[in-house]
């Protein structure tokens, strides 16, 4: 089978989309990926890419180099502004990619059939227009994967809400929802947004983020969990795990108890509560925030470590490679899920919380809305309302103090509760049901 699929990011940029296209070529289709150069999350092409380098690869070949694809991923890079380090150059580039995308796409339907669409639409909502534009000229079935709402998301990350500039944004929404043949929701509570736009139960599927492979530690018949005790088992985890620090030349991080957020810093993150958090924490020692990770907000929070001396206790090593997280989430003692105090957050569950449950981590949720009743329902973990300073404090000096086996029972439950929901080779095989793939 031929699958057109189609996002502004793909490999080496580290988004689900990547699992799905290598997950059909495995299969032994022929997966045709239209995205941009890469540049995200520093807002620079990455080493190896760029303007006259690798816009054209066919992938035949996991990443890892373990395993031959029957069919193959071909990639076609377009030519867009980088992100950069400002909001002008983030619109250029999200205006960049519609752009060129839907006028390569207008030539390249005349000449290429495919079986089936595939969108991953993550933001900006345009990434899915050229989509939109082949299915609408060539009359396939087209599948939308939503992870990001929008306008919401222009209005609670960006600050926008000039009704005109927003009604610009609407366009795009529509049209991706009405030529969707189904809708993936990447949350339930994405669905009361989505059903503003028109009568789409038929067309809505729940269809949820899985963890990363490089940081899944189980599945359903696996006994190499992090929380196994069989010692061969364990001493084979525990030599990958030091292979991975040797390679990479990964950080010693401090003693103590570990708090760690890995992913991006963003906008959206509610860093202003967890650095008042580690504020308050400041004269308890033992206490040590970890952020692995990068992004538009990284040195704000650096400003404010320095500006508060908060050197001793509060540590960011930047971004590293996803095959790395398994070694990182080893160290904790905690992971933590954040985001902002907006209404729109209350529908995101954020796509860490498999990562972290696959690791067999408890979970500190300080975000309200769905993220929050997933962490209830797993019982893995504790939850804050958003933006809760002075608790999110309060809660990490207690974690500190419990026995170990408190936490390690939270871990269990997120590990027991990934399987039953996250499991990527279940959501993987899935989403060929939803699309009729065989």
């Amino acid at each position: 089978m031929k699958i057109l699929f189609v996002c502004q990011y793909f490999y080496p940029e580290v988004f689900r989309g990547n699992d799905i296209a290598f997950h059909w070529a495995e299969q032994g289709h022929e997966v045709n990926v239209v995205c941009g150069i890469p540049n995200y999350p520093d807002g620079k092409f990455h080493e190896g890419y760029g303007l006259f380098k690798l816009r054209h690869e066919e992938i035949v070949q996991e990443i890892q180099g373990v395993k031959k694809f029957k069919g193959y991923v071909k990639v076609t890079r377009l030519p867009i502004f980088p992100r950069g380090n400002n909001k002008i150059m983030l619109m250029l580039n999200y205006f960049s990619y519609l752009i060129v995308a839907w006028a390569w796409m207008l030539f390249h339907a005349m000449f290429h059939k495919y079986d089936r669409v595939f969108v991953q639409q993550l933001s900006p909502v345009m990434m899915s227009a050229p989509g939109v534009l082949y299915k609408r000229l060539r009359k396939v079935p087209l599948y939308t994967w939503v992870l990001d709402l929008w306008p919401e998301s222009l209005t609670a990350a960006g600050g926008i809400n000039n009704k005109y500039v927003l009604g610009f944004f609407r366009h795009f929404v529509k049209s991706e929802y009405k030529y969707s043949d189904k809708i993936l929701m990447s949350s339930r509570s994405f669905e009361r947004s989505i059903l503003e736009y028109g009568s789409y139960e038929d067309k809505l599927v729940y269809y949820p983020q899985w963890s990363d492979a490089a940081t899944s530690k189980d599945t359903k018949n696996s006994n190499t969990s992090l929380s196994n005790t069989d010692d061969t088992n364990q001493t084979d985890n525990d030599q990958v795990l030091e292979n991975l620090k040797i390679k990479y030349q990964l950080p010693t991080l401090p003693e103590g108890f570990k708090l760690m957020f890995a992913g991006a810093v963003g906008e959206a993150h509610g860093f202003e509560c967890t650095m008042q958090a580690a504020l308050l924490t400041k004269e308890n020692k033992e206490i040590k925030w970890i952020i692995v990770g990068d992004g538009r907000r990284l040195d704000w929070v650096k400003s404010f470590v320095k500006e508060h001396g908060l050197e001793k206790t509060v540590f960011t090593l930047g971004r590293f490679p996803a095959e790395t997280m398994s070694w990182f989430f080893k160290q904790a003692d905690v992971m933590l899920v954040t985001l902002s105090d907006d209404p729109l957050f209350k529908l995101y569950a954020p796509a860490k919380i498999s990562s972290y449950m696959a690791a067999a981590k408890p979970i500190v949720a300080v975000l309200n809305g769905e993220g929050s009743e997933v962490i209830k329902d797993a019982d893995c973990g504790w939850s804050l309302t958003a933006g809760d300073a002075e608790g999110f404090a309060k809660l990490a000096i207690e974690l500190s103090q419990k026995e170990k086996y408190v936490l390690e029972e939270k871990g269990e439950n997120a590990l027991k509760y990934y399987n039953e929901h996250f499991i990527k080779e279940d959501c993987l095989k899935r989403l060929d049901d939803i699309m009729n793939i065989n």
